[in-house]
């Protein structure tokens, strides 16, 4: 059938070829599965129950939760009738809350648990907002009374429901966490969806035989575009049952695709670093000897038949090991979000294990870009590969990138001056992002337009950029790079604390937790000789002179992280301005 609206995806599926695990959690130690057919009719009732409690076309519904297969039954319930859904990061604060509740205008809350549903309560206190909890609590209104409400209804009088809502009608509002201010609703359609998982359906190595393993949220238009996309392309979706089992979970599911950020792989390859530097003799050198291979690893460029013999035993001895630790049958791990150090790429490409970087906003809905592994010609490492069909790119006389086409949203809700500054007269969007375009066709992300800074010297610094590079030594966990309008860059650091006490123990270094740890000259020392070598990579003007060790990482709890955990650089330039004023205070 033609899909032209996200539920079509459902009707879709069923016609072509409908699953007994379409969608799956784990519960009590046993995964539980719901087939195609079962979740239709649970959308259907969510929808006609819905319709009871005098939701109507346009209306808006919060849905608050971590994964699992209720956000689905629910999700596609608000849109069989044409109403619009408000997801939402369950680990924003109540003040977040209580400002996308009144800004939408929520009816309706479907959250989790307990816990999120105190917090909503405290947040939507003086609105009149009905809350039903996915898990079953005591005392506290369940998502099944929902269900229930229309449980004698005839499904088939959500027709003329269906047949109301158009491609061009609203989806849903996402609230961007930004690094200031309040939270922007962007109106995403159901046609932007559409366009972008139908753009990218050519581009994925799976079908209806494959399984994808689920675990970022799918309140961000990320994780969610390609849910719908596993849906088009009759995947089954299994849920992790929390970040901290994604690694138990891949070895039960075994599945053929998940979807991360790069921080999130940078903690497996530091896993399997750590592991390989805790061998001892052959394996220890075998290991590194894998590993130095894979680094050296190039797309699309025959490094000869001496290296090429050597991976292939790489592959045999070493690499399989990384494979089996996430399944064994990987087709590819897409990521986003943020920049991917290029030797994660190699390292992962060498292990055969495929990796495509995309780039994308939660405006463009979200994929502009990305890396594609079925025609490796169209994969470049370093870059966020070329340009999806049918989505247009540009490189401003800034550098800024600019993109146009289907995937563009409506604008932001209730702020058309905010719309206006983003999406100019000829359609094109303003991303924020500098870019460059490599061989024509691969678009390479330098930094965001905001944060690049000027020095006293009149030198333009571009801190992700380099920050993205000090994140390759493994003593580093977090860094910002700072001297706006002074005469130098500096560094705060947040110290990999496991690998800096590893370091310490080996050197017999006494300490008593981490501030006294990080105050050890022996270790201002290593991090000194650290600076030193990763200054090699950048021009003088551009080295970091001066740095500060931070006694505990930043999070978002801390306030320093937004939810898709971006740095929050005003919270800590604020935060630290003592320590960055001391950098430049005897500085002429």
């Amino acid at each position: 059938m033609n899909v032209t609206r996200v539920f079509d995806l459902l009707e879709n599926q069923l016609q072509k070829s409908p699953k007994e695990d379409a969608l799956a959690t784990k519960i009590n130690g046993n995964w539980v599965k719901y087939s195609t057919q079962q979740w239709i009719h649970t959308a259907s009732q969510i929808s006609l129950g819905l319709l009871e409690l005098g939701i109507s076309q346009n209306d808006r519904v919060a849905i608050v939760s971590f994964n699992r297969p209720e956000w689905n039954f629910v999700d596609y319930g608000i849109q069989f009738i044409g109403a619009i859904s408000v997801p939402m990061y369950p680990n924003i604060t109540i003040e977040d809350y209580r400002f996308i509740f009144k800004d939408a205008d929520v009816k309706i809350a479907f959250v989790a648990n307990k816990e999120l549903y105190t917090k909503i309560v405290a947040a939507t206190e003086d609105l009149n907002i009905k809350i039903f909890v996915f898990d079953e609590v005591s005392g506290l209104p369940h998502w099944s009374e929902v269900y229930n409400l229309a449980k004698s209804k005839d499904i088939s009088a959500l027709e003329k429901y269906k047949k109301n809502v158009k491609p061009e009608d609203l989806l849903t509002l996402i609230y961007t966490s930004g690094t200031t201010g309040n939270p922007k609703g962007v109106m995403l359609t159901h046609a932007n969806l559409v366009s972008n998982f139908k753009a990218c359906q050519p581009l994925m190595p799976v079908n209806e035989t494959h399984r994808a393993l689920s675990f970022l949220p799918l309140c961000h238009v990320y994780e969610r575009m390609l849910n719908y996309l596993y849906t088009y392309c009759c995947v089954s979706i299994y849920y992790a049952e929390s970040i901290d089992t994604i690694s138990d979970n891949l070895k039960e599911v075994k599945p053929n695709i998940f979807v991360t950020v790069p921080r999130l792989l940078e903690k497996v390859y530091d896993k399997i670093y750590a592991k390989g530097s805790e061998l001892k003799g052959i394996k220890k050198f075998l290991f590194f000897w894998a590993l130095k291979l894979g680094l050296r690893f190039e797309l699309n460029v025959n490094m000869g038949i001496w290296y090429n013999l050597q991976l292939k035993l790489a592959n045999k001895l070493i690499f399989n090991k990384w494979r089996e630790a996430l399944g064994g049958n990987i087709l590819a791990v897409v990521t986003g979000g943020a920049a991917l150090q290029p030797r994660l790429a190699r390292v992962f490409w060498a292990a055969q294990i495929p990796v495509m970087q995309g780039y994308g906003l939660t405006e463009t809905s979200p994929v502009i870009c990305v890396n594609q592994i079925k025609n490796v010609k169209n994969h470049k490492i370093g870059t966020v590969g070329p340009t999806i069909d049918g989505v247009e790119v540009k490189i401003a006389e800034d550098g800024e990138i600019l993109s146009r086409g289907p995937h563009i949203m409506k604008g932001y809700f209730n702020k058309p001056e905010m719309t206006a500054e983003v999406i100019d007269s000829d359609g094109w969007f303003h991303t924020g992002d500098i870019g460059e375009m490599e061989e024509g066709r691969f678009l390479k992300i330098t930094d965001r337009k905001k944060e690049i800074f000027k020095t006293s010297g009149g030198k333009y610094i571009a801190p992700q950029q380099m920050e993205n590079k000090f994140k390759e030594c493994k003593y580093i966990e977090q860094v910002m790079i700072v001297g706006e309008g002074e005469k130098f860059p500096a560094a705060l650091i947040v110290p990999a604390f496991d690998e800096l006490k590893k370091w310490a123990d080996f050197k017999n270094i006494s300490y008593n937790g981490n501030s006294d740890l990080i105050a050890h000259k022996e270790v201002l020392d290593k991090f000194e000789k650290e600076i030193e070598i990763l200054n090699q990579n950048f021009a003088q003007y551009e080295k970091v002179k001066k740095f500060h060790l931070t006694n505990s990482g930043w999070t978002i709890d801390s306030g320093e992280l937004t939810a898709k955990l971006s740095l929050k650089r005003k919270v800590i330039i604020q935060k630290y301005k003592d320590v960055i004023a001391g950098f430049y205070e005897h500085s002429i």
